[in-house]
């Protein structure tokens, strides 16, 4: 049985409270779990006691193989419990390929119409120069 240990969402609409429980994989998100294990309120501020966990029970089913969540990991690891890896995605920041390509676009275009008023600049330089040529001639 695949365990994982997980946020079960409590409270009223608007106003979150989850357990962190351990439950078989399978069974849904509020549903049926084996045990309770800590809390977490994010109503509370931020310097104030948000997180509860049962620190013993939490190293049991470590060992007995439960997965945490990510979030639930983030808990365990401020509590210095289990070590979250770090993670690093540099191409997050990125837009999206569509964006991207509208962007290529663009730059394409200005750099079409540069050339463009290059060009016409050239002509127009063009044929005073041989205007002042035949005058001088």
């Amino acid at each position: 049985m695949p365990l994982k240990m997980r946020l079960a969402r409590a409270g009223s609409k608007k106003r979150p409270y989850y357990h962190i429980v351990v439950a078989d994989a399978r069974s849904p998100r509020d549903g049926r779990f084996i045990e309770q294990l800590g809390s977490w309120n994010p109503m509370l501020p931020k310097d104030a006691e948000r997180v509860a966990l049962k620190e013993d029970r939490i190293k049991h089913w470590l060992g007995e193989g439960a997965q945490p969540t990510d979030r639930v990991l983030r808990f365990l690891d401020q509590a210095g419990i289990a070590k979250r890896p770090e993670r690093s995605n540099p191409t997050k920041a990125l837009p999206g390929k569509k964006a991207q390509e509208r962007e290529a676009e663009r730059k394409q275009k200005e750099a079409d119409a540069a050339a463009a008023a290059a060009e016409a600049a050239a002509a127009a330089a063009a044929p005073a120069e041989e205007a002042s040529e035949e005058a001088s001639a």
